[in-house]
């Protein structure tokens, strides 16, 4: 039966539909040994030969949910044209191949959830589900009340207007601020261009919480298995379960 060949990506849990639409575009995927950029190709995923970044695709039903300390220094996408480090060169004996939920860029760090569920993946990421992301953010300066109330209350960025954010001062010293910020939605260096529009520009980023899953025990580079009652909190909160 033939699908679309974003929806095949998404569904083998290589990432979002929209990002796989991105991967398909930038030509990183070859069918049949042919890069493909065509967003409307039709591939049957039983007879034809996928691959992304020249690694093939396998569709399994042995799913895996993981949870990753992303250290900084690495990338969490499949392809990265300066060949830098990236986040799946971590893993090590895991049994089968597992892709990052959504992006913490290079110089980030913090929670990275990996899974091969595409449904998983697509749920967690699309705006209309609101799954919380917290991060712990050390600025530049302190600021004022006034600015993170503008933070948390929406703010006009050049891709938009953010949504509500929960926003708190921490700490302040030595001249700077330690901030507690949870996002409901995921644009690219989202909390990096809010704090920028602020005038207290990011020095240290980590994600400490997607949803219901936590930093908690774990040290950069290290990774753990979500447990069953993690898996089925984390459903229910994207409506799958």
């Amino acid at each position: 039966m033939e699908e679309r060949l974003q929806k095949v990506l998404a569904r083998a849990g290589i990432a979002s539909r929209r990002r796989c639409e991105e991967m398909i575009r930038a030509g990183i995927v070859k069918v049949n040994g042919r890069v493909v950029t065509e967003l409307g190709t039709k591939v049957n995923p039983a007879k034809d030969r996928i691959k992304v970044s020249d690694k093939a695709l396998v569709l399994t039903n042995n799913k895996i949910y993981m949870a990753l300390y992303k250290p900084r220094g690495y990338v969490s996408t499949l392809h990265d044209d300066r060949g830098r480090k990236q986040v799946v060169d971590l893993l090590k004996d895991v049994p089968g191949r597992v892709y990052p939920v959504g992006r913490l860029d290079y110089n980030s760090e913090g929670l990275l959830l990996l899974t091969n569920d595409g449904d998983l993946t697509y749920a967690l990421t699309h705006p209309k589900h609101r799954v919380s992301k917290t991060y712990l953010v050390r600025v530049e300066g302190v600021p004022a009340l006034a600015k993170l109330e503008q933070m948390a209350s929406g703010m006009l960025l050049e891709d938009g207007l953010t949504e509500p954010a929960q926003v708190r001062l921490v700490n302040a010293r030595d001249g700077k601020a330690l901030l507690e910020i949870t996002l409901y939605e995921g644009r690219n260096r989202q909390i990096r261009r809010m704090c920028e529009y602020i005038g207290h520009p990011v020095l240290r980023l980590q994600r400490t919480r997607v949803g219901n899953i936590t930093l908690d025990g774990l040290y950069p580079g290290q990774y753990r298995y979500l447990t069953r009652a993690e898996l089925e909190k984390l459903r229910r909160l994207t409506e799958l379960g």
